[in-house]
């Protein structure tokens, strides 16, 4: 038998709790998952608006809940909506100030509203990749884990988790 991801991470059940409209289950995931969520957002939003980020993550993840499939990651779910709400809050703030959206590193490129269709083939290429690579590649991407923090969490050798990623990058390039 083998064990998913989310087991390992001990979220196993609560992703389909949520689902199914459990609001025990939905502050147990605020609990788990909003030290992640603030360490992502903190390096791309402005100090003063992380809270907001993350309130505005798990009303999203509560009006959406019926979109999210339990037989995937609850953390790379909320993640990406994560990442989204961030990139929200910097458009927000760049037509206020006048300046444009900035540079950041989670992103990897500019931000701005072209990148809305790469944004999409990016997904759809992601959803072709094998589970193992798209977990690896989100983990690190979403998450902002590094390989070895990757490889803890997973439970596998580094060099497996290596592998996963450069394979899963060149299949998406290869997609893209």
């Amino acid at each position: 038998m083998t064990t998913t991801f989310q087991e390992l991470d001990g979220l196993t059940g609560l992703g389909a709790r949520i689902t199914r409209g459990d609001e025990a289950a939905l502050a147990e995931a605020y609990e788990r998952l909003a030290p992640a969520i603030r360490g992502y957002v903190r390096g791309t939003v402005p100090q003063g608006s992380v809270d907001d980020v993350i309130q505005l993550v798990f009303l999203e993840v509560w009006r959406c809940r019926e979109r999210f499939d339990p037989a995937r990651s609850l953390e790379a779910w909320v993640l990406a909506i994560a990442r989204r709400r961030a990139i929200d809050v910097l458009r927000r703030e760049s037509r206020h100030s006048g300046r444009a959206v900035p540079y950041t590193a989670a992103a990897g490129s500019w931000d701005n509203t072209a990148s809305v269709g790469t944004a999409q083939d990016v997904r759809a290429a992601l959803a072709r990749l094998p589970e193992v690579q798209r977990e690896a590649i989100a983990l690190a991407c979403f998450g902002r884990l590094t390989q070895r923090e990757i490889a803890d969490r997973l439970h596998v050798p580094l060099g497996t988790v290596k592998a996963r990623t450069a394979r899963g990058l060149r299949r998406l390039g290869e997609l893209l």
